[in-house]
């Protein structure tokens, strides 16, 4: 059996799970909705409160399914019930954030500014303070999306490995490269 798979999934008050005829488990709480397709071999089932992941055989494609399956699942039901939240700093002088609502602004040592639509369902705050570096604060019920957006906001500049400048995850650790050393051949 797999060790995440056959793990049963508790429901927090006041979230309710619907399994549809089309193995599609829709999962609604105080935070909001979420939907999630699950492959047909795989079974999903409410037994004494808890959600149930099962698989029909040994199969390696089932062994891999029963995981990723509840562990998708697990994600929607926290969720829905408590959020995700992410924050990233921006290393770098004269590097800038700004926004007004969920347009971003960002300073990033380009010739021109950086603008970006963070989409409705993620919730976005921006501060620049002194004595630390700006940051972006991010957050959402849907894991996946908020992820995907800060891989996005991420990738519009990496952190370079000689200075350390860059976009990162609050409490990332840059593995810094040492610069070139003075003195030739002789």
């Amino acid at each position: 059996m797999s060790r995440i798979g056959k793990m049963p999934i508790t429901l927090p008050e006041k979230v309710e799970v619907t399994v549809a005829s089309d193995n599609t488990v829709t999962v609604k709480g105080p935070k909001g909705t979420l939907s999630q397709k699950v492959d047909p071999d795989i079974t999903v089932a409410m037994e004494d409160g808890k959600l149930v992941v099962t698989r029909p055989t040994e199969q390696k494609r089932h062994k891999a399914l029963h995981g990723l399956y509840r562990s998708l699942l697990f994600n929607l039901v926290n969720g829905v019930s408590v959020g995700y939240k992410k924050e990233m700093e921006i290393i770098g002088v004269g590097y800038r954030v700004e926004n007004q609502g969920n347009l971003v602004t960002l300073t990033l040592g380009y010739s021109h500014p950086v603008i970006f639509y963070i989409p409705s369902e993620v919730t976005v705050v921006t501060g620049m303070e002194k004595g630390i570096p700006p940051y972006i604060r991010l957050e959402c019920h849907d894991k996946e999306l908020l992820g995907q957006v800060c891989a996005k906001i991420r990738a519009f500049r990496k952190p370079e490995p000689y200075k350390g400048k860059g976009i990162i995850f609050k409490g990332e650790v840059v593995r810094r490269k040492a610069g070139k050393t003075a003195g030739g051949k002789k």
